[in-house]
């Protein structure tokens, strides 16, 4: 008698898709840098509009099963609730986080997949000491249970990344910059200018390349991660002086920095997907929606779209530019053709004051 085969949850299908896709090693980069594909099909930006006011540096971004999202603000290390509505309510502190004077705090959130039973959420913060990245628990309306998972990542004024999504695998990821030491992006021992693939209590996820927390290396400041629908993993970089990056993530992948920045002849690296002046970008967040990357841009002070054609990318366009200024994070709304894009210009590159940053709703068409 033939058997009956059990129906795979659409959660269970992505998490075989992204953990197929690591094994045989299918997030290589395989189209030539800057290749111009079809431009896929989708949503482009249709209206803007503010949700919310009052905020300095709103740097993470995490949403919560009831539709509203946690907000953590960089240099004040506070973490807010942000409802649909516009509603902002303090939920706590981070406790140890500390300033670098620079591009160092309360950067990442991701909130548990399985938040309804656990309450966790997760940070990424720089403490007196390195960069760390912690879990906590949000009870009701407020955090408790400060409880660090990785510690040790070097801090620095600059180049911390800081980045935290889960992906549909079930494992946290995370970006982290160089700490301005341009020997640790290709060092393998080392947790700095790599993006890490990790279980939900900090240790290497199974899979992982090295046997370690590393996935990728010789990154110089990623601060961007979103997955688009097949499970790829993609990941928006900070350049140095010329070329800043759209990088497509192979597990193992080398992805250059310090040996090149931008396109690389250097034998064993991976290309960028796309490349930008540095003047245009300095990207930070990263998400995906129907069809295509967005990426909001800091120095650029634009928010770009990236068409999404299988591991290629169509021809990119901006939005917004010199209108709201620096730009940190962008998230698509879970189930709506929607995003949530905020500010990021009350600091010292920024120069305007504290509460000048807001978060707005952005409708697609």
């Amino acid at each position: 008698m033939e058997r009956k085969l059990k129906r795979a949850t659409p959660r269970a299908l992505a998490a075989a898709v992204a953990a197929a896709a690591l094994t045989a090693g299918l997030l290589t980069a395989t189209a030539a840098p800057g290749h111009a594909g079809a431009a896929a099909p989708g949503s482009v930006p249709d209206g803007v509009r503010a949700l919310s006011s009052g905020w300095s540096i709103p740097w993470g971004h995490g949403w919560l099963p009831d539709g509203s999202a946690l907000y953590a603000e960089r240099d004040s290390f506070k973490v807010f609730k942000l409802t649909p509505s516009g509603t902002k309510t303090q939920v706590g502190t981070v406790p140890e986080a500390a300033t670098t004077n620079g591009e160092g705090g309360l950067m990442g959130v991701a909130v548990s997949p399985t938040f309804a039973e656990d309450h966790y959420v997760y940070f990424m913060h720089t403490s007196s000491s390195d960069n760390r990245i912690v879990r906590m628990t949000l009870d009701g309306s407020s955090l408790s249970d400060y409880t660090p998972l990785v510690t040790g990542i070097r801090r620095s004024k600059y180049h911390n990344g800081g980045r935290l999504r889960f992906g549909p695998d079930g494992y946290l990821y995370a970006t982290t910059g160089d700490a301005q030491n341009t020997s640790t992006a290709q060092n393998k021992d080392s947790l700095n200018g790599k993006i890490l693939r990790m279980t939900a209590d900090g240790r290497p996820a199974p899979g992982n390349p090295f046997g370690t927390l590393v996935l990728s290396y010789g990154h110089r400041n990623p601060e961007g991660l979103a997955f688009d629908p097949q499970g790829r993993l993609w990941s928006s970089e900070l350049g140095d002086r010329s070329r800043d990056e759209l990088n497509l993530i192979e597990a193992g992948g080398n992805y250059g920095w310090p040996l090149c920045e931008g396109t690389c002849s250097s034998p064993g690296t991976i290309n960028p997907k796309r490349t930008w002046p540095t003047g245009q970008a300095s990207p930070s967040g990263l998400t995906y929606a129907d069809g295509a990357l967005y990426m909001a841009a800091l120095r650029g002070k634009r928010l770009w779209r990236i068409p999404v054609d299988g591991t290629g990318t169509g021809t990119p366009s901006s939005y917004y530019t010199d209108q709201y200024g620096r730009l940190r994070t962008v998230e698509a709304v879970p189930g709506a053709n929607r995003l949530w894009l905020s500010t990021s210009n009350a600091d010292n590159n920024g120069g305007q004051p504290d509460g000048v940053d807001k978060v707005y709703l952005v409708e697609l068409k």
